[in-house]
């Protein structure tokens, strides 16, 4: 016998298994990846960093083998929230208005929540590509959070970044597609 391993797994993907190791490595991705989307965010001057970016990263990192972490997941995820989020807005009639935050959580804008985060939810199952930090995306644009055409893209964009980089560093670091 040669004396190699079975388990041919770079040493950072054994170390990764241990609650200690699993839990340095999440946390320290999740702050590089965020970083650099916040960079790029204030680089442009543009909203690169959201609250549904938290949940993707912890995703990645905590749960690289989970369906929903995998980036067509990610990516049609976010996108079909985008959509649904700023199609409800048109639907309602909230397109410009100011967002639920600032001027007031109206009726239009519950309906509009709830039917973005439906729509979202209904159109990832019947794909059969879960991702359920979607459903925060499609909400902050539903409730009119950011909701102008550019900021869709930055937010798209943002998530592009988030997944090219986290399926990256984990390609990287455990030698395997995550």
């Amino acid at each position: 016998m040669s004396g190699a391993s079975a388990d041919a797994s770079p040493p950072i993907a054994t170390w990764r298994r241990g609650r200690g190791g699993g839990a340095v490595y999440s946390a320290v991705l999740c702050v590089v990846v965020l970083a650099a989307a916040g960079a790029v965010g204030l680089a442009l001057r543009q909203p690169w960093l959201f609250p549904s970016l938290g949940p993707t990263v912890m995703l990645f990192f905590s749960s690289p083998e989970q369906p929903s972490s995998r980036a067509l997941n990610t990516l049609v995820g976010h996108l079909v929230g985008l959509v649904a989020g700023y199609g409800a807005l048109l639907v309602f009639g909230l397109a410009g208005a100011p967002p639920a935050s600032v001027g007031g959580f109206t009726p239009a804008y519950l309906l509009a929540a709830v039917a973005a985060v439906g729509t979202t939810t209904l159109v990832l199952h019947l794909l059969g590509l879960p991702h359920p930090p979607a459903g925060a995306t499609t909400l902050i644009v539903a409730l009119g959070i950011l909701a102008t055409p550019l900021a869709l893209l930055d937010m798209f964009g943002a998530v592009v970044l988030i997944t090219v980089v986290g399926w990256g560093l984990n390609r990287l670091l455990l030698g395997r597609r995550p």
